[in-house]
């Protein structure tokens, strides 16, 4: 089977939905969004469901708590704080008031220290990251964005590329593009076939970008309320014992309660020791920092990206905790690859690589790239 499209996207997290939208800005609709996943997002993910007896999952009560990123900073983002607005989504300073805790043994009680409100604030969206990417989605004409497609090789035909891809049954499918945007982080492109091949410092520059997320692991418990501010603590901790390092309050103001944080536990051992035994460790720390009721969360998730195979390759195991320098423009200088590609995921931005802000940044500069005209500076 083949399909024709004008422009091809490679990807429908939030660079890739992003693009599409600035497509639509400048009256580009023949453009299709291929995700390998089920649901678009990428690395925004959020947790969706409480447990219920049976052990399915039950409708989710009330907030949606991300799982993957967190925050933007509007002072420093404003491109980001515009969208939001344009969608009609609201956002919420991180609560930070109180002390902080400073976990440092497992037998001795955490030391309490005065807390501190991060300047720029940083800010988290009502209903979760989540909801901006269900916001832009809605915006796309009903078959542009087509999920569980995995694309495995381009080929340039000289007048167009065919994108190849594999669904989840198995079946194989062609796209014919005049030009392609690469919505995914550079390593993982590098995992692309093409044909003819890309120039071989290129290919070399995407394989050795780290992905951002991808050896990180988030734990988040939920709570009737948020017990500890009672205490006069701002939820955060910062611990060198673990597992998690660095905790953070997740509540959303009216609504659901939650802590979560950020696993120090290497991934190669998380994936050693298993889910439920981290979660088990995971529990007794915010026991030990916040009181026995911090046990007993009414649900909890724990996200390892560092086993999310659309996510995660075996280059990013060893990866730390930073946001790395941007990789060259996902185009070659000469070649039949020249003109054709571009690259809109987050590690290609030259302004923010590896944050939301960044993914809006490399959408407009790789969108305007591909069309050969200026890059959008507004929603």
């Amino acid at each position: 089977m083949t399909r024709d499209t004008g422009i091809l996207v490679v990807g429908g997290g939030l660079g890739g939905l992003y693009a599409a939208h600035l497509l639509a800005r400048r009256s580009i609709t023949d453009c299709t969004v291929l995700e390998a996943r089920a649901t678009p997002g990428g690395r925004i993910q959020s947790a969706a469901g409480l447990p219920s007896a049976d052990g399915t999952s039950a409708p989710w009560r009330g907030d949606r708590f991300d799982l993957g990123p967190t925050w933007f900073w509007p002072a420093l983002q404003p491109g980001l704080a515009a969208l939001l607005q344009a969608l009609g989504l609201a956002s919420f300073p991180q609560q930070e008031d109180g002390d902080l805790l400073l976990d440092r043994s497992r037998t001795a009680p955490p030391a309490r220290t005065a807390g501190y409100v991060s300047q720029p604030a940083g800010h988290r969206v009502h209903g979760g990251m989540v909801a901006m990417v269900e916001a832009l989605a809605a915006r796309l004409p009903a078959g542009q964005l087509v999920c569980g497609q995995r694309v495995t090789q381009l080929r340039h035909l000289g007048d167009c590329v065919a994108v190849d891809t594999v669904d989840a049954a198995g079946t194989a499918a062609t796209w014919t593009a005049r030009g392609v945007l690469l919505a995914l982080p550079p390593r993982l492109a590098a995992g692309i076939a093409f044909s003819p091949a890309l120039p071989p410092a290129l290919q070399r520059q995407w394989a050795a970008t780290p992905t951002w997320m991808a050896p990180h692991a988030k734990y988040l418990a939920v709570y009737d309320e948020p017990f500890w501010r009672a205490q006069g603590l701002s939820g955060e901790a910062r611990s060198s014992v673990g597992p998690m390092g660095e905790i953070h309050d997740a509540s959303f103001p009216g609504g659901q309660a939650a802590l979560f944080g950020f696993l120090g536990v290497p991934a190669a051992t998380r994936l050693q020791v298993g889910k439920d035994v981290l979660r088990a460790h995971c529990r007794l720390q915010l026991e030990r920092l916040f009181g026995p009721r911090a046990a007993h969360p009414v649900a909890e998730w724990l996200k390892d990206w560092s086993q999310d195979p659309w996510t995660c390759t075996p280059a990013d195991l060893q990866g730390d905790a930073h946001h790395h320098a941007p990789p060259p423009p996902a185009t070659a200088a000469a070649g039949p690859w020249a003109g054709t590609l571009a690259g809109v995921a987050s590690e290609w931005s030259t302004a923010f690589p590896g944050y939301l802000a960044g993914a809006l940044d490399a959408a407009a500069r790789g969108v305007a790239a591909l069309l050969g005209s200026p890059a959008a500076t507004t929603p």
